[in-house]
């Protein structure tokens, strides 16, 4: 049982401290006055669940942190645990037994991957988790009723809910879940599941079926293939002789026009060389004769050059000698006598000396004059020489040149050319046209011309016969039966490929549907297994259902034994899906609807002890009715109070338990028995919490 509860800063209460005993208590006062805190209390200190929306929403506004601390005997050990939050959202918690005034701690916090956990703890203790306890222990406003006001279907659904049927929901869920990825893993594993039995089955006959068409075909197909290969080998055997034919062909018409464009281009290179000699010829011819007298014209130059050297100097020296004179006549000018006397020394003299006589300079003048013009004459007479010598020399040296540069050495050289030009030319002519009607003709040109010519009569005469169009045809006929043969090499190479691949599939089928077989005997199991024992309307389910009625009966009807009605017998019948409730005195059936609101009551109370006890409860052997006369009148009010005070009855019977009754209708208690009543009032320091 719980012996105390503390709250400190937890939602409405600053400092709040309740003492409890075994039997009923009793929290009254107004909504919001904190009352419903105590379970929020009990399940945050025990579990760390609460109803509010996040943990920082169990501090007291205003303050920094808050704690709830439950003290609870079990099997007469005590122990007490307490948690702790703080704005943050920190949590701290930590479970002890009390033995005496010391304190042993057991756990502290939640560090489940150490393995350290307080409610692990907890749970251990009390014998059931925070969900457990809360159907086993906590009658929600309203649930109370339920249970007798409910149409049959919906109490059917409550008793499942409340003695754990509905789990079998959850269980038949995760059947179909285990079903599910088994048949996953098969298909995984093999491609198929159990449901694919009959369609593998159809394929395996369509594979049969198959192979057993395809095989006369690919006998058909491979005789027809035989025959082909050997007309194709026949054909290839006479494409192989005559290939050889069709290369000469080619060859053949690539030497014969390789003679025609030799023999266009040895005709231009003749008519080439024939031109070329003709303006050798034209160019030599007049060159022997001026390049014969090349040392004639050189010995007549270089005495023309002496000679006109010779007047040249002859004339420089006469001029010197008219110069000479020319002064000595100036100076003649100046002596003349006078009285016949020296104008010098004043001497008698009879005549002057020639040599200073005017007349003598002056006939001495006229004749060098003439004969400087003679000399002038003769030079110009010479240089005119010179220059028709000089003409004539470099002519000849032209012609020694041009026959030095056509390497001409004589005018038999010259002949014999003029001769060879000739004959060229006469072959030239001797060819009519170039084409390959004329290629004896053409051959006739030089030695190369008649060598390749000899090629083409041999090349002739290898291919003489020969048919290139048959060729082309057979060749064609090759070629399509080739093809053909092809095409049967495919058709024959898919049959194949469909009968290996169809092999393969009857191989992969028949080990499928073997597998399959065993998978589908294993899921019929599953299936059995989900039916009758996880379906809540199964063997089990129905069974385990009649013997939770009839437990849940004989409990509740110890539990009325103890309560003052006329009620001695509760019977919960299950018929089709529907759960009837019968209500019998020592001497026959009572009517549910006859029941008074006290009964009707009782029998509740009954059936929710009766299902807390089917559950184990816990070893705190707690039972929490939150608000139990929500939605009741003022008769059934007073008829709960009256049932609420026989509790103390079932608290000492045997099986003592501890009711906290939560209710905001105080006065139903004013004229009650139940001693233990802590009345809530709100404040402005928060939840303020009495004794009555």
């Amino acid at each position: 049982m719980i012996t105390s509860i503390e709250l400190g800063d937890f939602l409405a209460h600053s400092d709040t401290k309740l003492n409890f005993d075994n039997g009923v208590t009793v929290f009254v006062g107004h909504n919001g006055a904190g009352k419903s805190s105590i379970i929020d209390a009990i399940t945050f200190a025990l579990f760390g669940h609460h109803t509010r929306k996040s943990n920082k929403g169990l501090i007291k506004r205003g303050a920094n942190q808050g704690y709830a601390k439950v003290n609870f005997s079990v099997n007469e050990k005590k122990y007490e645990a307490v948690r702790k939050i703080d704005s943050k959202g920190t949590l701290s918690a930590k479970f002890s037994e009390v033995t005496g005034n010391e304190i042993v701690e057991i756990a502290a916090g939640e560090r489940k991957q150490f393995g350290e956990s307080m409610t692990q703890e907890v749970e251990k203790k009390i014998g059931l988790d925070f969900e457990k306890l809360k159907v086993a222990s906590i009658v929600q406003q309203g649930e109370l009723n339920a249970i007798i006001n409910a149409k049959p279907k919906e109490f059917k659904e409550l008793l499942n809910a409340i003695i754990g049927i509905d789990k079998l929901d959850v269980a038949s869920e995760s059947m179909k879940i285990v079903n599910k990825e088994f048949r996953e893993n098969i298909r995984e594993k093999i491609g198929y599941d159990d449901t694919h039995i009959e369609i593998l089955s159809r394929d395996l006959e369509k594979y049969q079926k198959e192979i057993n068409e395809s095989t006369p075909q690919k006998n058909q197909l491979q005789t027809k293939q035989e025959k082909l290969q050997k007309e194709v080998e026949e054909l290839r055997k006479k494409v192989e002789t005559e290939a050889p034919k069709i290369d000469k062909i080619n060859q053949l018409e690539l030497r014969k026009k390789e003679l025609i464009e030799y023999a266009k281009e040895a005709i231009r290179e003749i008519q080439r060389e024939i031109n070329e000699n003709e303006r050798k010829i034209r160019d030599c011819e007049g060159c022997f004769e001026p390049a014969s007298l090349k040392e004639d014209f050189e010995s007549k130059i270089q005495k023309v050059e002496q000679a006109v050297d010779e007047t040249l100097n002859t004339i420089q020296e006469m001029k010197s000698k008219t110069a000479s004179l020319n002064e000595k006549q100036l100076l003649a000018s100046k002596l003349q006598l006078k009285d016949n006397k020296c104008p010098v020394c004043d001497s008698s003299v009879e005549k002057l000396n020639p040599l200073f006589q005017e007349e003598h300079l002056n006939q001495e003048l006229r004749s060098l004059h003439e004969q400087i013009a003679s000399k002038e004459k003769e030079h110009q007479m010479y240089n005119q020489k010179r220059k028709e010598f000089s003409e004539k020399l470099q002519s000849s040296r032209d012609a020694e040149a041009t026959l030095r540069a056509y390497s001409i050495n004589s005018k038999e050289e010259l002949v014999k050319i003029q001769e060879d030009v000739e004959i060229k030319k006469q072959n030239i002519q001797k060819i009519p046209g170039i084409s390959n009607t004329n290629l004896v003709e053409i051959s006739q040109i030089d030695s190369h011309a008649k060598m390749v010519f000899e090629n083409i009569s041999k090349l002739e005469a290898e291919t003489k016969g020969f048919d290139e169009q048959e060729f082309l045809n057979l060749k064609k006929s090759v070629n399509e039966k080739q093809m053909e043969l092809s095409g049967i090499d495919q058709q024959i190479g898919a049959i194949l490929e469909k009968i290996s691949k169809g092999s393969e599939q009857i191989k992969i089928i028949e080990n499928a549907i073997s597998e399959l077989r065993v998978v589908k005997e294993y899921v019929t199991n599953l299936d059995e297994i989900q039916n009758n024992i996880f379906s809540r309307d199964g063997p089990v389910a129905t069974s385990l259902r009649s013997w939770a009625l009839n437990a849940i009966s004989a409990k509740a009807s110890e539990y009325l034994s103890l309560l003052n009605t006329k009620i001695q017998r509760i019977q919960l019948t299950e018929k089709a899906r529907d759960i009837s409730i019968i209500c019998n005195s020592k001497t026959e059936e009572l009517d549910l609807e006859s029941l008074s609101g006290g009964e009707k009551v009782s029998v509740a109370l009954a059936l929710r002890l009766g299902m807390a006890s089917l559950l184990g409860a816990s070893n705190l052997n707690l039972m929490i009715l939150d608000e139990p006369t929500t939605h009741l009148d003022a008769e059934r009010k007073k008829s709960l109070v009256g049932v609420l005070s026989q509790l103390s009855n079932i608290s000492n019977s045997d099986t003592p338990m501890q009711f906290l009754i939560i209710t905001h209708d105080a006065e139903i208690f004013e004229d009650s028995t139940v001693e233990q009543i802590y009345k809530f009032e709100s404040s402005e320091q928060g939840s303020k919490v009495t004794t009555l």
